[in-house]
Protein backbone atom coordinates (compact mmCIF):
# COMPACT_ATOMS: atom_id res chain seq x y z
CA UNK A 1 0.00 0.00 0.00
CA UNK A 2 1.29 3.27 -1.15
CA UNK A 3 1.76 6.04 1.65
CA UNK A 4 0.65 9.70 0.74
CA UNK A 5 2.40 11.61 3.43
CA UNK A 6 0.81 14.83 3.76
CA UNK A 7 3.26 17.95 5.28
CA UNK A 8 1.79 21.07 6.89
CA UNK A 9 3.41 23.55 7.18
CA UNK A 10 4.00 26.37 10.15
CA UNK A 11 0.63 28.82 9.37
CA UNK A 12 0.82 32.44 9.70
CA UNK A 13 -0.64 32.85 13.21
CA UNK A 14 -0.52 36.52 13.62
CA UNK A 15 -0.72 39.31 11.32
CA UNK A 16 2.23 40.12 9.64
CA UNK A 17 4.29 37.66 11.97
CA UNK A 18 7.08 35.79 10.01
CA UNK A 19 8.41 32.96 13.10
CA UNK A 20 7.27 31.59 15.89
CA UNK A 21 9.10 29.99 19.04
CA UNK A 22 8.58 26.16 19.15
CA UNK A 23 7.27 26.28 22.79
CA UNK A 24 6.06 22.19 23.51
CA UNK A 25 5.49 19.05 21.22
CA UNK A 26 1.58 17.80 22.50
CA UNK A 27 2.09 14.63 20.03
CA UNK A 28 5.42 12.38 19.44
CA UNK A 29 6.35 10.15 15.98
CA UNK A 30 3.98 7.19 15.80
CA UNK A 31 0.92 8.71 17.61
CA UNK A 32 -2.44 8.77 15.53
CA UNK A 33 -3.96 12.24 15.38
CA UNK A 34 -7.29 13.71 14.64
CA UNK A 35 -7.78 16.28 12.54
CA UNK A 36 -7.85 19.90 14.60
CA UNK A 37 -6.02 17.80 17.13
CA UNK A 38 -3.62 20.32 19.20
CA UNK A 39 0.17 19.23 17.86
CA UNK A 40 2.46 21.90 19.22
CA UNK A 41 2.65 24.56 21.49
CA UNK A 42 4.27 27.96 19.94
CA UNK A 43 4.79 31.48 21.00
CA UNK A 44 3.70 34.03 18.85
CA UNK A 45 4.75 37.70 19.14
CA UNK A 46 2.30 37.54 21.83
CA UNK A 47 0.86 35.07 22.65
CA UNK A 48 1.18 31.17 23.04
CA UNK A 49 -0.58 29.14 20.85
CA UNK A 50 -1.74 25.47 20.61
CA UNK A 51 -1.86 24.65 16.64
CA UNK A 52 -4.07 22.41 15.67
CA UNK A 53 -3.76 19.91 12.69
CA UNK A 54 -5.08 19.95 9.52
CA UNK A 55 -4.79 16.57 8.88
CA UNK A 56 -5.50 12.79 10.73
CA UNK A 57 -2.96 9.95 10.38
CA UNK A 58 0.36 9.08 12.29
CA UNK A 59 3.01 11.51 13.18
CA UNK A 60 5.84 10.61 10.89
CA UNK A 61 8.61 13.67 11.48
CA UNK A 62 8.19 16.94 13.87
CA UNK A 63 10.21 19.29 11.81
CA UNK A 64 12.08 21.06 15.15
CA UNK A 65 12.68 20.78 18.82
CA UNK A 66 11.32 22.95 21.74
CA UNK A 67 12.71 26.01 21.97
CA UNK A 68 13.47 26.61 18.32
CA UNK A 69 12.56 29.15 16.29
CA UNK A 70 10.82 28.18 13.19
CA UNK A 71 9.81 30.51 10.44
CA UNK A 72 6.26 30.64 9.20
CA UNK A 73 5.39 28.42 5.80
CA UNK A 74 8.00 26.08 6.79
CA UNK A 75 7.52 22.16 7.41
CA UNK A 76 6.14 21.85 11.44
CA UNK A 77 5.17 18.11 11.10
CA UNK A 78 4.76 14.93 8.44
CA UNK A 79 1.45 12.81 8.32
CA UNK A 80 1.32 9.66 7.30
CA UNK A 81 -2.15 7.90 6.48
CA UNK A 82 -3.06 5.33 9.07
CA UNK A 83 -3.48 2.34 6.85
CA UNK A 84 0.22 3.46 5.27
CA UNK A 85 1.74 3.51 8.72
CA UNK A 86 2.01 0.08 10.17
CA UNK A 87 2.98 -2.62 8.40
CA UNK A 88 0.16 -5.75 8.46
CA UNK A 89 3.11 -8.35 8.14
CA UNK A 90 5.56 -7.84 11.82
CA UNK A 91 9.29 -7.95 11.08
CA UNK A 92 8.99 -6.89 8.00
CA UNK A 93 12.05 -5.78 6.28
CA UNK A 94 11.11 -2.04 5.51
CA UNK A 95 10.39 -1.57 1.82
CA UNK A 96 10.46 1.47 -0.34
CA UNK A 97 7.23 2.80 -1.47
CA UNK A 98 7.80 4.04 -5.24
CA UNK A 99 5.78 7.13 -5.61
CA UNK A 100 5.53 10.01 -8.79
CA UNK A 101 6.22 13.70 -6.65
CA UNK A 102 5.21 16.29 -9.15
CA UNK A 103 8.52 18.34 -7.49
CA UNK A 104 12.04 16.78 -6.15
CA UNK A 105 11.43 17.74 -2.69
CA UNK A 106 7.90 17.28 -1.51
CA UNK A 107 8.74 19.97 1.47
CA UNK A 108 8.87 22.70 -1.50
CA UNK A 109 6.22 21.57 -3.34
CA UNK A 110 3.92 22.00 -0.27
CA UNK A 111 5.70 25.53 0.37
CA UNK A 112 5.12 26.50 -3.03
CA UNK A 113 1.43 26.15 -2.55
CA UNK A 114 1.31 26.97 1.05
CA UNK A 115 -1.37 29.30 0.76
CA UNK A 116 -3.45 27.97 -1.54
CA UNK A 117 -4.26 25.00 0.71
CA UNK A 118 -4.58 26.92 3.61
CA UNK A 119 -8.66 28.09 2.13
CA UNK A 120 -10.97 25.30 3.73
CA UNK A 121 -11.41 25.92 7.08
CA UNK A 122 -12.26 22.93 10.03
CA UNK A 123 -13.23 26.10 12.32
CA UNK A 124 -10.10 25.88 14.06
CA UNK A 125 -8.85 28.90 12.80
CA UNK A 126 -5.46 30.75 12.99
CA UNK A 127 -4.75 33.67 11.15
CA UNK A 128 -4.23 32.94 7.72
CA UNK A 129 -4.70 29.04 8.52
CA UNK A 130 -7.66 26.67 8.31
CA UNK A 131 -7.95 22.95 7.68
CA UNK A 132 -7.56 21.26 4.81
CA UNK A 133 -11.53 20.99 3.01
CA UNK A 134 -9.85 17.67 1.37
CA UNK A 135 -8.53 19.26 -1.40
CA UNK A 136 -4.30 18.88 -2.29
CA UNK A 137 -2.26 16.98 -0.56
CA UNK A 138 1.42 16.72 -1.19
CA UNK A 139 2.99 14.02 -1.29
CA UNK A 140 6.69 12.93 -0.23
CA UNK A 141 8.02 9.36 -0.19
CA UNK A 142 7.63 6.54 3.12
CA UNK A 143 8.37 3.43 3.91
CA UNK A 144 6.49 0.98 5.80
CA UNK A 145 7.50 -0.56 8.87
CA UNK A 146 6.70 -3.46 11.44
CA UNK A 147 4.26 -3.14 13.77
CA UNK A 148 4.52 -1.13 16.63
CA UNK A 149 6.97 0.93 15.71
CA UNK A 150 7.18 4.31 14.87
CA UNK A 151 6.96 5.52 11.45
CA UNK A 152 10.01 5.60 9.18
CA UNK A 153 10.25 8.68 6.55
CA UNK A 154 12.66 9.04 3.76
CA UNK A 155 14.11 12.01 4.90
CA UNK A 156 14.73 15.11 3.48
CA UNK A 157 18.23 16.39 3.59
CA UNK A 158 17.26 19.27 5.27
CA UNK A 159 15.84 17.29 7.95
CA UNK A 160 18.59 14.28 8.29
CA UNK A 161 19.78 15.24 11.71
CA UNK A 162 16.14 15.40 13.68
CA UNK A 163 16.16 12.75 16.96
CA UNK A 164 13.27 12.18 17.65
CA UNK A 165 10.94 9.88 20.71
CA UNK A 166 7.84 8.49 21.71
CA UNK A 167 6.21 10.33 24.46
CA UNK A 168 2.84 7.96 24.18
CA UNK A 169 2.17 6.61 28.22
CA UNK A 170 1.89 2.87 28.08
CA UNK A 171 -1.59 1.17 28.12
CA UNK A 172 -2.93 4.49 27.79
CA UNK A 173 -3.39 5.40 24.07
CA UNK A 174 -5.16 8.40 24.18
CA UNK A 175 -3.03 10.39 26.80
CA UNK A 176 -0.19 12.02 24.60
CA UNK A 177 2.09 13.86 27.08
CA UNK A 178 5.26 16.22 25.91
CA UNK A 179 8.66 15.67 27.39
CA UNK A 180 8.44 18.64 29.74
CA UNK A 181 5.12 17.39 31.02
CA UNK A 182 6.86 14.01 31.91
CA UNK A 183 9.96 15.71 33.08
CA UNK A 184 7.41 17.66 35.68
CA UNK A 185 5.54 14.72 36.03
CA UNK A 186 8.90 12.58 37.06
CA UNK A 187 10.47 15.20 39.01
CA UNK A 188 7.57 15.58 42.02
CA UNK A 189 7.16 11.72 41.77
CA UNK A 190 3.47 11.95 40.02
CA UNK A 191 2.66 8.67 38.48
CA UNK A 192 0.74 9.81 35.00
CA UNK A 193 -0.68 6.24 34.81
CA UNK A 194 -3.02 8.48 38.20
CA UNK A 195 -3.70 11.33 36.33
CA UNK A 196 -6.55 12.15 34.30
CA UNK A 197 -5.80 14.21 31.23
CA UNK A 198 -8.17 17.39 30.81
CA UNK A 199 -7.00 17.77 26.99
CA UNK A 200 -9.29 16.64 24.20
CA UNK A 201 -9.48 12.76 23.87
CA UNK A 202 -7.73 12.49 27.44
CA UNK A 203 -4.63 14.46 26.63
CA UNK A 204 -2.62 15.17 29.73
CA UNK A 205 -1.40 19.21 30.04
CA UNK A 206 0.71 20.80 32.55
CA UNK A 207 -2.39 21.60 34.32
CA UNK A 208 -3.16 18.46 35.12
CA UNK A 209 0.08 17.34 36.72
CA UNK A 210 -0.07 20.98 38.19
CA UNK A 211 -3.19 19.87 39.92
CA UNK A 212 -1.92 16.59 40.83
CA UNK A 213 1.15 18.14 42.93
CA UNK A 214 -1.11 20.53 44.62
CA UNK A 215 0.14 23.69 43.27
CA UNK A 216 -2.38 23.88 40.77
CA UNK A 217 -0.84 26.97 39.60
CA UNK A 218 -1.63 28.92 36.28
CA UNK A 219 0.27 27.69 32.93
CA UNK A 220 3.74 29.38 32.44
CA UNK A 221 5.97 28.88 29.81
CA UNK A 222 8.18 25.99 29.99
CA UNK A 223 11.66 25.98 32.05
CA UNK A 224 13.25 24.19 29.80
CA UNK A 225 13.97 27.03 27.60
CA UNK A 226 15.46 29.60 30.34
CA UNK A 227 14.97 32.98 29.44
CA UNK A 228 18.35 33.75 30.92
CA UNK A 229 21.53 32.07 30.08
CA UNK A 230 23.76 31.95 32.66
CA UNK A 231 27.78 33.12 31.70
CA UNK A 232 29.71 29.72 32.40
CA UNK A 233 33.14 30.94 31.38
CA UNK A 234 33.40 34.26 33.55
CA UNK A 235 33.74 36.57 30.05
CA UNK A 236 34.64 40.12 31.05
CA UNK A 237 32.93 43.06 28.88
CA UNK A 238 35.47 44.98 27.24
CA UNK A 239 33.72 48.37 27.87
CA UNK A 240 33.28 48.26 31.35
CA UNK A 241 36.17 45.73 32.92
CA UNK A 242 33.40 44.04 34.56
CA UNK A 243 32.64 40.39 34.40
CA UNK A 244 29.79 39.27 32.67
CA UNK A 245 26.90 37.94 34.61
CA UNK A 246 24.34 36.71 32.59
CA UNK A 247 23.30 36.84 28.79
CA UNK A 248 19.58 37.02 28.03
CA UNK A 249 18.48 35.71 24.54
CA UNK A 250 15.88 38.53 23.08
CA UNK A 251 12.86 36.67 21.55
CA UNK A 252 9.28 35.76 21.92
CA UNK A 253 7.51 38.67 23.01
CA UNK A 254 10.25 40.95 24.63
CA UNK A 255 11.94 39.97 20.77
CA UNK A 256 7.98 41.59 19.17
CA UNK A 257 8.40 44.25 21.37
CA UNK A 258 11.51 45.64 20.84
CA UNK A 259 10.77 45.25 17.03
CA UNK A 260 7.57 47.10 17.55
CA UNK A 261 9.21 49.67 19.50
CA UNK A 262 12.01 50.39 17.46
CA UNK A 263 10.16 50.21 13.93
CA UNK A 264 7.41 53.09 16.08
CA UNK A 265 9.84 55.63 17.19
CA UNK A 266 12.18 55.61 13.94
CA UNK A 267 9.01 55.93 11.59
CA UNK A 268 6.51 57.28 13.55
CA UNK A 269 7.27 61.59 14.26
CA UNK A 270 5.21 61.91 17.86
CA UNK A 271 4.00 64.50 19.47
CA UNK A 272 2.57 64.53 23.17
CA UNK A 273 -0.07 66.66 24.90
CA UNK A 274 -0.88 66.31 28.45
CA UNK A 275 -3.55 67.63 31.12
CA UNK A 276 -4.56 67.39 34.91
CA UNK A 277 -7.96 66.26 35.51
CA UNK A 278 -9.97 66.67 38.61
CA UNK A 279 -11.78 62.68 38.75
CA UNK A 280 -13.70 63.66 41.54
CA UNK A 281 -17.36 63.37 40.35
CA UNK A 282 -16.36 60.15 38.25
CA UNK A 283 -15.13 58.39 40.93
CA UNK A 284 -18.25 59.77 43.27
CA UNK A 285 -20.40 58.04 40.22
CA UNK A 286 -19.17 54.95 40.62
CA UNK A 287 -19.41 54.67 43.92
CA UNK A 288 -23.08 55.58 43.97
CA UNK A 289 -23.19 52.70 41.60
CA UNK A 290 -21.56 50.02 43.28
CA UNK A 291 -24.05 51.16 46.06
CA UNK A 292 -26.95 49.70 44.13
CA UNK A 293 -24.98 47.07 42.59
CA UNK A 294 -22.03 46.11 44.36
CA UNK A 295 -20.78 43.40 41.65
CA UNK A 296 -22.27 44.95 38.66
CA UNK A 297 -20.30 48.27 38.34
CA UNK A 298 -18.12 48.85 35.67
CA UNK A 299 -14.72 49.91 36.44
CA UNK A 300 -13.45 53.20 36.17
CA UNK A 301 -11.34 52.39 33.34
CA UNK A 302 -14.27 51.12 31.35
CA UNK A 303 -16.01 54.28 32.26
CA UNK A 304 -13.42 55.86 30.53
CA UNK A 305 -13.15 54.11 27.35
CA UNK A 306 -16.34 54.89 26.74
CA UNK A 307 -15.35 58.75 26.64
CA UNK A 308 -12.49 57.61 24.13
CA UNK A 309 -14.96 56.18 21.87
CA UNK A 310 -16.83 58.96 21.52
CA UNK A 311 -14.11 61.33 21.62
CA UNK A 312 -13.07 59.28 18.96
CA UNK A 313 -16.14 59.62 16.59
CA UNK A 314 -15.39 63.64 17.37
CA UNK A 315 -11.81 63.49 16.40
CA UNK A 316 -11.70 60.35 13.98
CA UNK A 317 -7.95 61.19 12.61
CA UNK A 318 -6.68 59.54 15.58
CA UNK A 319 -8.67 56.22 14.66
CA UNK A 320 -6.77 56.18 11.18
CA UNK A 321 -3.36 54.54 9.97
CA UNK A 322 -0.58 55.92 8.12
CA UNK A 323 0.99 53.99 5.21
CA UNK A 324 3.60 53.84 3.11
CA UNK A 325 3.14 51.78 -0.51
CA UNK A 326 5.24 52.65 -3.58
CA UNK A 327 2.85 53.52 -6.53
CA UNK A 328 2.60 52.87 -10.22
CA UNK A 329 5.85 54.92 -11.41
CA UNK A 330 8.21 53.50 -8.70
CA UNK A 331 7.57 56.59 -6.14
CA UNK A 332 6.43 56.59 -2.76
CA UNK A 333 2.72 56.89 -2.36
CA UNK A 334 1.67 57.63 1.69
CA UNK A 335 -1.73 57.38 2.65
CA UNK A 336 -3.97 57.73 5.71
CA UNK A 337 -6.71 55.20 6.43
CA UNK A 338 -9.71 55.93 8.23
CA UNK A 339 -11.38 53.01 9.67
CA UNK A 340 -15.55 52.59 10.00
CA UNK A 341 -15.21 51.29 13.38
CA UNK A 342 -13.11 51.44 16.80
CA UNK A 343 -11.07 48.39 17.99
CA UNK A 344 -9.94 49.94 21.46
CA UNK A 345 -6.76 48.42 22.42
CA UNK A 346 -5.71 48.43 26.39
CA UNK A 347 -2.39 47.80 27.73
CA UNK A 348 -2.24 44.29 30.17
CA UNK A 349 1.08 43.58 31.83
CA UNK A 350 1.50 39.57 32.11
CA UNK A 351 3.90 37.20 33.56
CA UNK A 352 5.18 37.43 29.95
CA UNK A 353 5.61 40.81 28.87
CA UNK A 354 3.18 43.76 27.86
CA UNK A 355 0.60 43.02 25.75
CA UNK A 356 -1.87 44.87 24.32
CA UNK A 357 -5.54 42.90 23.45
CA UNK A 358 -8.14 44.88 21.89
CA UNK A 359 -11.92 45.49 22.26
CA UNK A 360 -13.47 45.14 18.77
CA UNK A 361 -16.33 46.78 17.70
CA UNK A 362 -16.05 49.19 21.16
CA UNK A 363 -17.75 51.70 19.78
CA UNK A 364 -20.95 49.92 19.83
CA UNK A 365 -20.85 48.80 23.79
CA UNK A 366 -21.72 50.57 26.63
CA UNK A 367 -19.69 51.17 29.88
CA UNK A 368 -21.10 47.44 31.56
CA UNK A 369 -20.39 45.87 28.35
CA UNK A 370 -16.99 47.20 27.84
CA UNK A 371 -16.39 46.49 31.54
CA UNK A 372 -16.88 42.49 30.80
CA UNK A 373 -15.28 42.56 27.87
CA UNK A 374 -11.79 44.27 29.20
CA UNK A 375 -12.12 42.03 31.93
CA UNK A 376 -12.64 38.96 29.76
CA UNK A 377 -9.30 40.26 27.57
CA UNK A 378 -7.17 40.83 30.71
CA UNK A 379 -7.74 37.20 32.14
CA UNK A 380 -6.55 35.56 28.48
CA UNK A 381 -3.80 37.23 27.90
CA UNK A 382 -2.71 36.94 31.42
CA UNK A 383 -3.14 33.19 30.74
CA UNK A 384 -1.20 33.88 27.59
CA UNK A 385 -4.23 32.12 25.91
CA UNK A 386 -5.77 35.29 23.66
CA UNK A 387 -5.69 34.60 20.25
CA UNK A 388 -3.40 36.49 17.53
CA UNK A 389 -7.24 38.41 16.42
CA UNK A 390 -7.53 39.48 19.80
CA UNK A 391 -4.15 41.21 20.07
CA UNK A 392 -3.33 42.50 16.82
CA UNK A 393 -6.88 44.39 15.49
CA UNK A 394 -6.53 47.47 17.66
CA UNK A 395 -6.99 51.00 15.92
CA UNK A 396 -6.55 53.33 19.31
CA UNK A 397 -4.58 52.26 22.45
CA UNK A 398 -5.47 53.35 26.28
CA UNK A 399 -2.97 52.71 28.49
CA UNK A 400 -3.64 52.63 32.16
CA UNK A 401 0.04 53.30 33.48
CA UNK A 402 -1.17 55.06 37.17
CA UNK A 403 -1.80 50.73 38.27
CA UNK A 404 1.64 50.98 38.44
CA UNK A 405 2.12 54.17 40.53
CA UNK A 406 3.19 56.71 38.21
CA UNK A 407 1.67 60.21 37.12
CA UNK A 408 2.48 60.30 33.45
CA UNK A 409 4.72 58.68 30.88
CA UNK A 410 6.59 59.91 27.59
CA UNK A 411 4.63 56.99 25.70
CA UNK A 412 5.59 54.96 22.50
CA UNK A 413 2.63 54.93 20.13
CA UNK A 414 1.67 50.98 19.32
CA UNK A 415 2.73 50.79 15.82
CA UNK A 416 0.77 50.95 13.36
CA UNK A 417 -1.44 53.25 15.05
CA UNK A 418 -1.29 56.93 14.93
CA UNK A 419 -2.48 57.05 18.91
CA UNK A 420 -2.10 56.28 22.82
CA UNK A 421 -3.71 57.61 25.28
CA UNK A 422 -2.52 57.33 29.10
CA UNK A 423 -3.81 57.44 32.31
CA UNK A 424 -1.96 58.44 35.37
CA UNK A 425 -2.57 57.28 39.40
CA UNK A 426 -5.04 59.17 41.19
CA UNK A 427 -4.51 61.24 44.04
CA UNK A 428 -4.99 63.69 46.05
CA UNK A 429 -4.45 67.28 45.49
CA UNK A 430 -5.13 71.07 46.24
CA UNK A 431 -7.40 72.16 43.18
CA UNK A 432 -9.63 75.17 42.49
CA UNK A 433 -13.59 74.70 43.43
CA UNK A 434 -15.50 77.83 42.93
CA UNK A 435 -13.21 79.94 43.28
CA UNK A 436 -12.00 77.91 46.74
CA UNK A 437 -9.15 75.47 47.34
CA UNK A 438 -9.97 72.14 48.18
CA UNK A 439 -8.63 68.88 47.99
CA UNK A 440 -9.74 66.84 45.05
CA UNK A 441 -8.96 63.48 43.24
CA UNK A 442 -6.69 64.49 40.15
CA UNK A 443 -5.21 62.08 37.49
CA UNK A 444 -3.15 62.93 34.63
CA UNK A 445 -4.41 62.40 30.90
CA UNK A 446 -1.30 62.13 28.43
CA UNK A 447 -1.81 62.07 24.74
CA UNK A 448 1.06 60.38 22.23
CA UNK A 449 -0.36 61.15 18.69
CA UNK A 450 1.29 60.96 15.25
CA UNK A 451 1.91 64.41 13.97
CA UNK A 452 1.37 63.30 10.50
CA UNK A 453 -2.08 62.58 10.72
CA UNK A 454 -3.23 65.53 12.43
CA UNK A 455 -2.02 68.87 13.65
CA UNK A 456 -1.64 70.04 17.15
CA UNK A 457 -5.47 71.29 17.52
CA UNK A 458 -6.47 67.62 16.66
CA UNK A 459 -5.01 66.38 19.17
CA UNK A 460 -5.64 68.91 21.93
CA UNK A 461 -9.70 68.81 21.28
CA UNK A 462 -9.37 65.06 21.68
CA UNK A 463 -7.84 65.50 24.52
CA UNK A 464 -9.72 67.95 26.39
CA UNK A 465 -13.16 65.99 25.57
CA UNK A 466 -12.03 62.92 27.32
CA UNK A 467 -11.19 64.99 30.45
CA UNK A 468 -14.14 67.32 30.51
CA UNK A 469 -16.06 63.70 30.17
CA UNK A 470 -14.22 62.73 33.50
CA UNK A 471 -14.99 65.77 35.48
CA UNK A 472 -18.22 65.77 34.41
CA UNK A 473 -19.39 61.93 33.66
CA UNK A 474 -23.09 62.13 34.12
CA UNK A 475 -23.58 64.96 31.28
CA UNK A 476 -21.33 63.74 28.79
CA UNK A 477 -23.05 59.75 29.81
CA UNK A 478 -26.95 61.29 29.47
CA UNK A 479 -25.55 62.88 25.89
CA UNK A 480 -23.93 59.52 24.94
Amino acid sequence: MSAEMQVFLLPDLGEGLTEAELVNWLVAVGDEIRVDQPIAEVETAKSMVEVPSPYAGIVAVLHGEAGQTLDVGKPLISVAPVGASIAAEPEAEPEPVEEKVSEPSAVAAAAETYRTEEKAGSGNVLIGYGTSGGGEARRTRARKVSAGSAVAVSPEPDFAELSLSRTRIPGKLSAVISPLVRKMARDHGVSLDAVPGSGESGLILRRDIEAAIGGATRETAPVEVPAVVQSSNGDQDSRTGLTVASRTPVRGIRKAVAANMTRSRSEIPEATVWVDVDATALLDMRAELKKRDPHGAPGLLAFIARFVTAGLKKFPELNTRFVTAEDTAGGELQEIIAFDGINLGFAAQTDRGLVVPSVRNAHLLNARELDAEIRRLTAVAREGKATPTELASGTFTLNNYGVFGVDGSAAIINYPEVAMLGVGRIIDKSWVVDGQLAVRKVTELTLAFDHRVCDGETAAGFLRYVADAIENPGTVLADL
